[in-house]
């Protein structure tokens, strides 16, 4: 069976990661119609003008935003005087890739925008109590910026479920069930075409990851504390912690505790005591992989997949789950999947994998 390093997977179906830098832009108090259209073909119109100049175009001129929609809005008066009063604005969005220095990524690179509307921004700002753009911090306001860009042009016609990297390094993910779904976000238009890429308006602000790997284990010790215990016992939580990124397929409590029974110990201590630290720290590195692997780019049927142990073991998501180098086999819970950090990824599992000791 073919041995596959999980960092060559990581394509993402073409879908190349890019920033989506346009988030933090626009404080605009106009509603929005909540069963406005999503327009699915390529927009040929406004091509000479970037994607910041599009945006600051849709705010300041109230006649120019009908033009970027395809159909009877155009020429159907009644129709052009309704998109003109509930148009999105950005100034918000513009002031903040003026603030965190990242004007010049838009204007200069190919990319696709989530471009949270003024509306978007409002919530958001209300939500974290601040009173305007101005008072986020510009770190803050970076990071959630690069949140929202994808490298490249991607229609909402090339979207498939799964998961988009962005220029963040952490992952959005494409719901297309219902519309077309940002994470918790509604794309409200899409496909609006400027000169060096595609802009598709939405109605929340999306918010990246903030804890590591190791953070996220150690604030559910209820699932991860015998997990954390021995990562840390291992002298692997300042790797783990490290920049990555990682995959972590990460046993339970019971999954850890069910281990301890089948070896006759009581605890960790006695863990360690059967089968020596470093015996313990190639157990723990067999559930890492290298590189951010989610759940949508998980093979169809069974590949052999190198872990930081040097060992590689079986997965199959049609099963959906693990055989370790005994054959043994533990699920992927299906509920616990694709938690993100800003270092990687948790797919949570129900047994102890155990590599060649």
């Amino acid at each position: 069976m073919k041995t596959v390093n999980f960092k060559k997977m990581l394509n993402f179906r073409s879908l190349a990661l890019a920033s989506i830098v346009v988030l933090a832009s626009v404080f605009v108090s106009c509603e929005q119609d909540e069963d406005m259209i999503v327009p699915e073909p390529e927009m040929e119109l406004n091509a000479e003008l970037d994607i910041e100049e599009t945006l600051t175009r849709i705010t300041e001129d109230p006649d120019f935003f009908p033009t970027l929609i395809e159909g009877d809005v155009q020429n159907d008066e009644t129709l052009k005087r309704g998109w003109i009063t509930k148009r999105p604005t950005f100034r918000n969005l513009t002031y903040a890739l003026v603030k965190t220095r990242l004007f010049w990524t838009v204007v200069r690179n190919e990319l696709t925008i989530f471009a949270p509307s003024d509306e978007a921004f409002n919530k958001f700002l209300k939500a974290n109590g601040f009173k305007s753009i101005r008072q986020v911090p510009k770190e803050t306001l970076k990071t959630v910026l690069l949140y929202h860009v994808v490298e490249g042009k991607v229609r909402s016609g090339d979207l498939t479920n799964g998961f988009v990297p962005t220029l963040n390094g952490a992952a959005v993910k494409v719901d297309l069930s219902s519309g077309v779904m940002i994470n918790d976000a509604s794309v409200e238009y899409a496909n609006i075409r400027a000169l060096n890429g595609i802009i598709h308006i939405i109605d929340e602000v999306l918010f990246p990851p903030t804890q590591n790997i190791v953070e996220i284990a150690q604030s559910l010790p209820d699932n991860f504390s015998i997990l954390v215990d021995a990562v840390i016992a291992a002298d692997l939580a300042g790797i783990l912690s490290g920049d990555g990124p990682f995959t972590v397929f990460a046993p339970t409590n019971t999954a850890f505790a069910n281990l301890l029974s089948d070896l006759g110990v009581s605890d960790l201590n006695g863990l360690v005591a059967a089968i020596g630290i470093e015996n313990v720290k190639k157990v723990l590195l067999y559930h890492v992989v290298s590189g951010r692997v989610y759940s949508s780019d998980l093979p169809l049927g069974p590949v052999d997949v190198t872990t930081l142990s040097g060992g590689t073991f079986e997965i199959d998501v049609t099963l959906p789950g693990i055989k370790d180098f005994n054959g043994d086999q533990s699920n992927l819970i299906p509920s616990l999947l694709d938690i993100q950090g800003t270092n990687g990824v948790i797919h949570v599992i129900d047994k102890v994998i155990v590599p060649e000791l």
